[in-house]
């Protein structure tokens, strides 16, 4: 969770410097990919947690 925390706020802080920064409009798009990446991966693992449970 603190992985995902962390990736997310480096994907912010890139969202953030490539929209105040003139010219640096690559940042915002690499933001927004990491952040879709990090959603996809953590939806990932949260289904494999589920489909694991043993049933008794």
């Amino acid at each position: 969770m603190a992985l995902f925390l962390f990736i997310l706020l480096v994907a912010v802080a890139l969202g953030i410097v490539g929209v105040v920064v003139k010219g640096l409009f690559y940042l915002l798009i690499i933001g927004i990919l990491l952040f879709l990446v990090n959603l996809v991966l953590v939806g990932l693992r949260m289904g494999h947690r589920r489909g694991s449970r043993l049933t008794r």
